[in-house]
């Protein structure tokens, strides 16, 4: 128990000690006068503010213990132990195998699944065998935790585990486990990077298990994608998996699809799973066409806006991104462009100028986007990188184009559309790897239900956490940062400084250079991002100090010493740190005979075998050596050196080079690398809060990886972006801040003021949530029509002809049941229907088809014929006929069509689509002749065109997703609109949401009847007039 050894009164000034001794406990503290007490400045409170943290840290530190053991999480972890016990009593056992036989475990876990185990019963041997894998190929073992990690995985769970715990190792144990069953495996990381290094690195462990390893990549062919698909395991990234699904159902034909259809999706373990499913879960993945030429008008929109002043023409709201004119900003609009109306429907401008606006007050270059080759780029906000296929919808894109002076391109309309969220739900089995998602936690179980599993370091997590910094202007802060990162450098400690954006990253940067300080920065810009795997690679030398604009998916750790496997004394930046200031690495003796016969040997060859050795040539060869010394061991690679050839072995002497060389480099680097944490480690700053804590802690979590020393401080202004967006009040903190700095730029640490603007992040979480929340349940309204159409489409796109058949017979009979519900009541004798209008639509759903049969027949006809169905005593079903009417064309030949007839019989009789009353069987039996008139006059023009079976088959179904495609369009359109309309009903005290679902539900009955109505039309038109198929919807 802690001890206090204080006398009353308590002296002015004292200090914390903690002693050891054989009679106290070794974590008693005693509060001791210092040493020099007389000589001590004067500082108020300065005793209390010592004792009161020390006491609070030791209280926290009892207070997290008690909270960890009664936690939930501690109890689920703890039961993973028991799994982790059966792997770690495999492992002896399989460390015996050979590599065949240790491969030869795949085929023998796949047959032990037929004969019906289930994937526990294999797991924890699974998870040995590719343990063990990983040892012999990768040179890595994976940790207990690691195992629990992979366990937290297959059970499909969220695993967070903190940065440079080895996500990427622990992947390897679920999605091999879960490839067993061939059902196909994705890995989906965040960016097209990660996916190829993890391919290539972790790929080797399953393709020396036998399994096949797919990856897929921006810019690869359909076919590529397809056998991609096809494999084992297959490593994506989010964007390119969206797109492939909406892209396979936008496909004419089933030779398009390239995703495993009719089940594409089985388990997917997705990386950095919160940025994907949460921080993006905002911003729908669409794939646009081309809609109406307007372009001329956003350059005139934008002459406008520059006319405009925030205040006085229009007024702004930071938080929806939202601009509305004022009567004065109307006027004035309305002058400049001459017109009346700013909403007038044949000449309407609002739209142009509130874009343009938009565009004007919260688009700005250098934060949002930026402009390279005459484009405007969105920046990922969230990591900084730039997504060069990606485009604003709804005009800003253009907008902004043309605030810029850039050549606008076309307007676009969405022809497919989904978020990720619905994307992810689509997985029967889903689970994730992330660093912070614990808080997250009740958002992944509303919307996915799967739980966040805490998962335990291997080592202790030692960083410290400095208090946050507030300043009252962004003047003071950055010059702070300048201060604190000069003062690391002095020391020798590498530094991380975060920033949100490339402006503050730029600005940063130059104030650096003013003093002198070499440093690196990665943002957007193409000449920092294309180095970006290997400037943050090179972050935990020592003197390094970088700057980024988002660390969130950069998926590379930083590790103290640097990266070996980078060039570690490449040119960092264009101060040339490495030159500079980065220590030199002193390459072996040993090395350096093995690089002179290298350069020996390749003289030779390229006198001997008249090779000429450019740039791109050796480059090229020297990546396939590398290659070389990955697949082979060290003793193979000095047999194939020292063998005798008539070919020099250039080859494997250029691969015991590189690895001669690297191992150098591997203890040069852990010699720094236990320098640096000598020094204190990395020292990472955030200069803004972000919009959520979880993004703020992944930037922490830079530091301090796998035990290493490290510590983390935050510096906010109120004149930060995030204060500014949310209209908080923060004027009673800069007078506070001010009245205590004496107006000086000094920082305020810890207190109530720091408190407060960090509930003003807990504010700004709430709000972003409530928007993520209203998203999903506007979403979920079209993810089940979504799921309706792409399963219908599907089925048309990957069924036999018959079941295409049958959707064309089904939607005849349903078009017919629509015309004859529209005008009759089975309450009310026939002659109060409306008999006249139901033969006139009849009738004109069948062209020219029907008119020549039935143009005789009128309501008269049609009522003394349903008058006689009364003295009728038996219906023959097959051959049914309306009495003194003429009969369906005789087209219901053989047992298949008979069949069909039956079917469709028991269908109207059993359908609840029509009220029970006293005429019901005479409304079921006139949908009867009516749908067989239609659908046997349709099979008899069919027969007598000529054509074969196949080509039928081929315009029916081209004509079915003509159809469904054209009003899905449409019906996508619509429901944008109408989510942002329903908004406004709120005023009138009628939930939004309500009013989406039920106007939503009318709008896609209506889409659905549409589609059937044009299929029957359209096909009955193209047998009766001679048309292609591709001239169907002109």
């Amino acid at each position: 128990m802690a001890t206090l050894s204080l006398s009353h009164p308590f002296p002015p000034f004292f200090t914390v000690q903690r002693t050891t001794s054989t009679t106290h406990h070794p974590n008693a503290f005693f509060i001791r006068p210092p040493p020099s007490f007389t000589r001590l400045p004067q500082r108020r409170f300065a005793p209390a503010f010592v004792a009161t943290a020390s006491i609070k840290e030791n209280l926290g530190r009892i207070h997290k213990t008690f909270t960890d053991f009664t936690s939930l999480n501690h109890w689920v972890v703890n039961d993973y132990f028991r799994l982790v016990n059966s792997v770690n009593a495999f492992e002896r056992r399989i460390q015996a195998l050979s590599d065949d036989q240790l491969a030869a475990k795949t085929e023998e876990f796949r047959l032990r699944l037929k004969r019906g185990e289930t994937l526990a019963d294999i797991q924890a041997e699974a998870f040995a065998v590719v343990r063990e894998a990983a040892r012999r190929k990768l040179g890595m073992r994976h940790f207990d935790v690691q195992i629990i990690g992979g366990a937290v995985l297959h059970d499909g769970s969220i695993a967070e585990m903190k940065t440079g715990e080895g996500k990427t190792l622990v992947s390897t144990l679920a999605a091999y486990l879960n490839a067993l069953t061939a059902e196909g495996v994705h890995v989906v990381t965040v960016n097209d990077y990660l996916a190829k290094r993890d391919a290539e690195w972790m790929g080797r462990v399953h393709r020396f298990l036998g399994l096949s390893v797919g990856l897929i990549q921006k810019g690869m062919k359909s076919e590529e994608r397809r056998f991609n698909y096809r494999c084992d395991i297959t490593y994506t990234n989010n964007s390119e998996l969206g797109f492939d699904y909406l892209r396979d159902n936008l496909a004419g034909n089933s030779e398009q699809l390239v995703m495993r259809w009719p089940k594409p999706f089985h388990f997917a373990i997705v990386d950095e799973v919160d940025s994907v499913l949460i921080d993006e879960g905002r911003n729908p993945l669409l794939i646009s066409g081309e809609a109406s030429q307007e372009a001329a008008r956003y350059p005139v929109a934008a002459k406008v806006a520059e006319l405009l002043t925030q205040g006085i023409h229009y007024t702004v709201e930071l938080k929806n991104n939202s601009v509305e004119l004022t009567e004065e900003g109307i006027t004035l609009a309305e002058m400049a462009l001459e017109t009346n109306d700013l909403w007038d429907e044949n000449d309407p401008w609002a739209r142009f100028v509130m874009n343009a606006l938009k565009a004007k007050e919260f688009y700005r270059r250098d934060v949002q986007y930026i402009v390279r080759d005459g484009k405007a780029l969105i920046i990922n906000e969230l990591t900084g990188r730039v997504e060069e296929k990606r485009r604003w919808s709804e005009g800003i894109h253009q907008a902004v184009e043309a605030k810029e002076g850039l050549k606008i391109q076309a307007d676009s309309v969405v022809v497919a559309q989904i978020t990720y969220q619905s994307l992810f739900k689509l997985y029967p089995k889903l689970s994730g790897m992330t660093g912070t998602a614990k808080t997250e936690e009740k958002e992944f179980l509303k919307m996915f239900q799967t739980p966040v599993i805490e998962v335990p370091t291997n080592l202790p997590n030692i960083r410290k956490d400095l208090p946050v910094q507030a300043f009252a202007t962004a003047r003071g802060k950055w010059e702070q940062v300048r201060r604190e990162v000069e003062d690391m450098f002095r020391q020798g400690r590498p530094v991380l400084v975060g920033t949100t954006s490339v402006e503050n990253s730029e600005l940063l940067a130059g104030l650096l250079r003013e003093w002198n300080i070499p440093h690196n920065v990665l943002n957007a810009r193409p000449k920092y991002a294309a180095r970006e795997a290997e400037i943050v690679a090179q972050a935990g030398r020592k003197h390094a100090i970088t700057i980024s604009t988002n660390m969130a998916g950069r998926g590379t750790d930083i590790i103290l010493g640097g990266n070996p496997k980078e060039d570690p004394n490449s040119e960092l930046a264009s101060e040339a740190i490495s030159e500079k200031m980065l220590p030199k690495i002193k390459v072996g003796s040993s090395s350096l005979a093995l690089l002179a016969k290298t350069a020996l040997m390749a003289k030779y060859v390229s006198k001997s075998e008249g090779k000429s050795w450019t740039y791109q040539k050796t480059i090229s060869f020297i990546l396939g050596s590398v290659e070389l010394s990955l697949s082979y061991s060290l003793k193979e690679l000095e047999e194939l050196a020292n063998e005798e050839s008539e070919f020099y072995p250039l080859g494997p002497t250029v691969a015991l080079a590189y690895l001669a060389v690297l191992k150098d480099c591997e203890e040069h680097c852990l010699r720094e690398g236990s320098e640096v944490k000598r020094l204190g480690g990395l020292h990472v700053i955030g200069t803004s809060l972000h919009e959520s804590r979880r993004i703020d802690n992944q930037l922490r979590g830079r530091a301090g990886r796998q035990g290493d020393p490290g510590s983390t401080r935050f510096m906010v202004s109120l004149q930060d972006e995030m204060f500014q967006k949310f209209n908080f009040d923060t004027q009673w903190a800069v007078r506070i801040i001010s009245k205590i700095t004496n107006g000086e730029d000094l920082p305020i640490e810890g207190g109530a003021i720091v408190k407060q603007l960090l509930a003003l992040q807990i504010n700004a979480e709430k709000f972003f949530f409530g928007i993520r929340k209203n998203l999903v349940e506007f979403d979920e309204v079209l993810e089940v029509q979504r799921k309706h159409v792409y399963d219908l489409r599907q089925l048309i796109l990957t069924g036999d002809d018959e079941s295409c058949s049958q959707h064309i017979l089904q939607y005849m009979q349903a078009v017919v049941d629509e015309i004859v519900f529209s005008n009759i009541d089975p309450l009310k004798h026939p002659r109060s229907w409306g008999l006249s209008n139901l033969l006139k639509e009849f009738k004109t759903i069948g062209g020219k088809l029907l008119h020549e049969s039935l143009g005789g027949i009128n309501d008269d006809a049609l009522l003394n014929s349903l008058g006689q169905l009364n003295e009728v005593n038996s219906v023959d079903v097959v051959n049914f006929c309306l009495p003194n009417l003429p009969a369906p064309p005789n087209a219901f030949r053989g047992i298949r069509r008979k069949s069909s007839s039956l079917k469709r019989w028991l269908a109207i009789c059993t359908d609840d689509l029509i009220e029970n009353g006293k005429y019901r069987t005479t409304s079921n039996l006139l949908r009867k002749y009516l749908g067989d008139f239609l659908i046997a006059s349709y099979l008899d023009v069919v027969e007598e065109s000529g054509y074969d079976e196949r080509h039928v088959k081929e315009i029916e179904r081209a004509v079915l997703l003509k159809s469904l495609d054209c009003f899905w369009r449409d019906h996508l359109v619509n429901m944008n609109r109408l989510s942002s309309a329903v908004n406004v009903r709120s005023f009138g005290h009628r939930n939004p949401l309500e009013e989406y679902k039920i106007d939503g539900c009318r709008f896609f009955i209506s889409m659905l009847s549409a589609t059937r109505r044009l299929t029957v039309e359209a096909l009955l038109r193209h047998w009766t007039s001679p048309m292609e198929s591709q001239e169907l919807f002109l």
